[in-house]
């Protein structure tokens, strides 16, 4: 039996969740809130803003730490929740990730320049750290933006947004909290990614 993780990603953390399909609806196998910094301070949540007030050789220094340490956690949360499915009888195939805007970013000097691109920079950073674990650990990447998200649902999975917002709403019932806006969402990326990947599988 297959399932698939879903993160929806903040800056220095991120929401996760594991969902398998029980006759064509999602049942969660596993959540959690992994963090993706060792030190969970703004300095370290917030690369690029630290880097701001460095010289530009120290921000690449600072960034490239940052995105180390980040897959390199990422890498042992997936490890975790691959051995933890297992356990379930389940085989972790694939990975659903929210993206923000979807736009790819300037050279850090530029980016560094903005206040905007800054903040847009801080979470791209941990969800490309989550995008290269994941492929690290052989699962194939789904990346949707989240503006797209409910419209795709509908077109993919069939009901209408309102109805898919309350099965996922509903999940929370049987799991207790936590169960807020972004375990909703990477529940809903990951149930997309494993249909999709369920099609493919029996395409070839």
């Amino acid at each position: 039996m297959h399932a698939a993780i879903g993160f929806r990603v903040h800056s220095g953390w991120a929401a996760l969740t594991v969902v398998a399909l029980d006759e064509g609806l999602p049942r969660v196998l596993w959540r959690e809130r992994p963090r993706l910094v060792e030190t969970f301070t703004f300095e370290f949540r917030q690369p690029y803003h630290t880097a701001e007030r460095a010289t530009i050789e120290e921000a690449r220094e600072i960034v490239l730490r940052a995105r180390g340490e980040a897959a390199r956690l990422a890498r042992e949360a997936i490890g975790k929740v691959e051995a933890g499915v297992q356990a379930q009888g389940y085989e972790l195939r694939c990975c659903g990730l929210l993206l923000a805007s979807g736009k790819p970013l300037p050279s850090l000097e530029r980016i560094l320049a903005s206040h905007a691109l800054i903040h847009t920079a801080d979470g791209e950073l941990f969800r490309d750290a989550l995008l290269e674990a994941s492929a690290d650990c052989g699962l194939v990447t789904f990346t949707l933006k989240e503006s797209e998200l409910f419209a795709t649902a509908s077109r993919e999975l069939g009901p209408h947004p309102e109805e898919i917002q309350r099965r996922v709403a509903g999940l929370g019932s049987v799991l207790g909290p936590p169960w807020a806006q972004d375990e909703k969402r990477a529940t809903l990326v990951a149930w997309l990614a494993l249909v999709r990947e369920n099609v493919n599988a029996a395409a070839n």
